[in-house]
């Protein structure tokens, strides 16, 4: 990417669509979560920061700077044509052995309809994206570089069920991967803009 960016002299930002909780859904899955990290083999995940935790709706990868107008002005129709909706944080998952999830409850029809009108509006503004799959609501929760036996961890998840709340926003942003190479740096989100749904 570097020899690319030098070569044509564009900037790229690594970007993505979500829906972010909000405090309080934060607070009472963190209090969940803690206890967690006392389980066997938690000190091999990397744990996501509470900052960090989302759902992401279309995820676009490094974006060319100069797409971005376009890309603002589709996402801000598409949140224009949904309504907000509940959604609350539910159960436990596991993609194989190496990433732990939270799920989601509520509306995750209408959640599912917002992650389409996201990558689409992303398509239709010149984003390279990849071939669209279902929806699979999640926020990450951990992480691992090898496959580690999960099962403990989505058991204790299996029966929590946050209190709901509405989901009323369409969030852009940005991810800044660590580059210093400290052990467990996490990666940096920033809200680049963010639209209300239905208005």
């Amino acid at each position: 990417m570097s020899s690319q960016r030098a070569a044509t002299g564009s900037r790229h930002q690594r970007l993505f669509a979500a829906v972010l909780p909000p405090p309080p859904a934060v607070e009472e899955l963190r209090t969940t979560v803690a206890p967690l990290h006392a389980l066997p083999g938690a000190g091999s995940l990397r744990w996501s920061g509470t900052e960090g935790w989302h759902f992401t709706l279309a995820f676009y990868g490094e974006v060319d700077e100069a797409l971005l107008p376009e890309l603002y002005e589709r996402l801000e129709r598409a949140a224009h044509r949904s309504e907000p909706f509940p959604l609350r944080v539910h159960g436990g998952g596991r993609f194989g052995g190496r990433v732990l999830w939270a799920g989601a409850a509520g509306g995750l029809d209408a959640l599912r309809l917002l992650a389409e009108r996201a990558h689409a509006a992303a398509r239709r503004a010149g984003v390279p994206m990849e071939e669209h799959h279902r929806y699979a609501p999640h926020l990450t929760l951990a992480r691992s570089r090898t496959d580690v036996d999960l099962h403990p961890f989505t058991s204790a998840l299996e029966g929590f069920e946050g209190a709901a709340w509405e989901a009323d926003t369409l969030s852009l942003v940005r991810s800044r991967l660590p580059v210093s190479g400290v052990p467990g740096e996490q990666p940096r989100y920033e809200v680049v803009r963010a639209w209300p749904l239905g208005r």
